[in-house]
């Protein structure tokens, strides 16, 4: 999916469990096919999972990152009734594998992309409490970073103008440009709050229609309100929709700077993946069929 993209194999995470934390020596190891990009998942036993970066870096810097991770997972799970992944262990590079990787609790449920809760209410209900939940925490002082979504929607305009041409034979790009050159326009008006910062369908669990779990939390962060909602377009049909806003008691502005973050991250997921990750575009392909289905012609 990525230049340069590592790879991890059965026998050297192997190797590595029983090197450095030898009390799962006789725990199986599986291989996830998961869809995401970031990490490699690998179950350990039935109450573990490990994660193992899949992009290149220095590895002074990966742990860092993974240790703001659990930091920011353990953040999370003290603040939401919802389950999420905790922090177990981190582990070190060795057996041929360059960066250290983490350990965190296996959460049982299906992933949204296999289980659609797209015409739940009761999912859009459940979606709003973990947003009320995130956005409760205290920021402590944090503010937008400046990196990735969350701050100005007009200082993605270079990548979204790569997202353009890339898409040509894939999408109606012409209409495409007329919607994002309206939504970049959207003010920012709101304070940061703390926001999930993914809420795709692949980290989100569902059980019986109904929200079971949250992972990739390791991205809390303080952010524009409305991030958190790609998740309306990411995941629920018109109706749910509707009752995830009426629950949030978003305003015209939130609600429209939601669709804009969706659209911005739906637009690079489409072209990106459409040959090395299919079903990630298709995330993409759908949370944009109902961007326009809500937008004039």
């Amino acid at each position: 999916m990525h230049a340069d993209q590592l790879t991890i194999s059965p026998e050297t995470v192997r190797t590595l469990v029983n090197e450095q934390f030898p009390q799962w020596r006789d725990l199986p190891v599986r291989m996830l096919d998961a869809q995401g990009t970031v990490n490699a998942i690998v179950r350990i036993g039935d109450r573990l999972a490990a994660r193992f970066p899949l992009q290149p870096g220095e590895p002074e810097a990966v742990r860092r990152t993974l240790e703001a991770e659990a930091r920011a997972a353990g953040e999370l799970a003290a603040a939401t009734r919802f389950p999420v992944p905790e922090p177990v262990a981190l582990g070190e590079p060795g057996a041929g594998y360059p960066l250290p990787w983490s350990v965190q609790t296996w959460l049982p449920g299906t992933v949204a992309t296999d289980d659609d809760p797209g015409e739940s209410y009761a999912f859009a209900r459940d979606l709003a409490g973990l947003i009320g939940d995130i956005r409760a925490i205290d920021t402590r002082g944090r503010t937008f970073s400046g990196r990735g979504r969350g701050g100005d929607l007009r200082s993605h305009d270079e990548w979204m103008e790569t997202c353009f041409r890339s898409s040509e034979r894939l999408l109606d790009v012409p209409r495409l440009r007329r919607i994002w050159a309206e939504l970049r326009e959207l003010p920012r008006e709101a304070p940061d709050v703390m926001n999930h910062g993914d809420l795709i369908p692949g980290n989100v669990l569902v059980a019986d229609g109904r929200l079971a779990g949250v992972l990739d939390t390791g991205g809390l962060c303080a952010a524009d309100p409305a991030l958190d909602l790609v998740s309306a377009w990411h995941l629920l049909e018109a109706g749910p929709r509707k009752e995830l806003r009426a629950a949030l008691g978003s305003d015209d502005l939130e609600w429209e700077r939601g669709k804009a973050w969706a659209f911005q991250q739906a637009m690079g997921l489409v072209w990106y993946y459409v040959e090395s990750n299919p079903p990630m575009s298709l995330i993409g392909r759908r949370t944009l069929e109902r961007i326009l289905a809500d937008s004039p012609a």
